[in-house]
């Protein structure tokens, strides 16, 4: 993530210093990893509860929108809760993880600015977010799914932006500038 905003001429910096995360204009929440270990992770920092608290504009990314939902079933999870979503595994027929170019449909929202219906973005997970009323994105891979949900000052993308060529570096910048 850092490489991404450097190549759009942003500079950021990657802390988990709670005063830092309060003061900051703007926080992105990237996510790598696994549901279980990265909630202990922000717990022993403090974050868990730092988080959700949180009125800047926040965008989660990947294991990041996950973690802000209420519960995930990976590891039988209990996440920040900042939308009232469960994370659910994707049905055992479907390859797993999820990797590579998917569209994203039913674009809603400034963060979509200047995005075409059914452009390209980079996915890599094993786990998925139901449609739901914080939709602003949809993505089908077996099923239909949230590719990107907002609530308030927080958005969250399940693709990675990062990754995701011109079309990420778009939605970057309008969350950067327009949200």
């Amino acid at each position: 993530m850092q490489f991404a905003l450097e190549r759009l001429g942003l500079q950021a910096e990657c802390t988990n210093e709670a005063k830092k995360i309060i003061d900051a204009d703007k926080v992105i929440f990237p996510g790598v990893g696994e549901a279980q270990s990265a909630m202990k992770e922000l717990s022993k920092y403090g974050l868990d509860k730092i988080i959700p608290e949180l009125k800047q504009p926040v965008l989660g990314i990947c294991l990041g929108m996950q973690l802000m939902c209420q519960h995930s079933e990976e590891n039988d999870t209990d996440c920040l809760g900042i939308f009232p979503i469960e994370v659910k595994k994707f049905d055992e027929r479907l390859k797993v993880p999820h990797i590579g170019w998917n569209q994203i449909q039913k674009l809603k929202g400034h963060l979509f600015d200047g995005v075409k219906k059914d452009e390209y973005v980079y996915y890599v997970h094993s786990y998925y977010i139901p449609e739901n009323p914080y939709s602003i994105a949809d993505t089908e891979y077996g099923i239909a799914y949230s590719g990107a949900i907002r609530k308030d000052n927080f958005y969250a993308c399940q693709f990675h932006p990062e990754k995701s060529g011109d079309v990420g570096e778009k939605i970057l910048m309008n969350f950067i500038k327009a949200v």
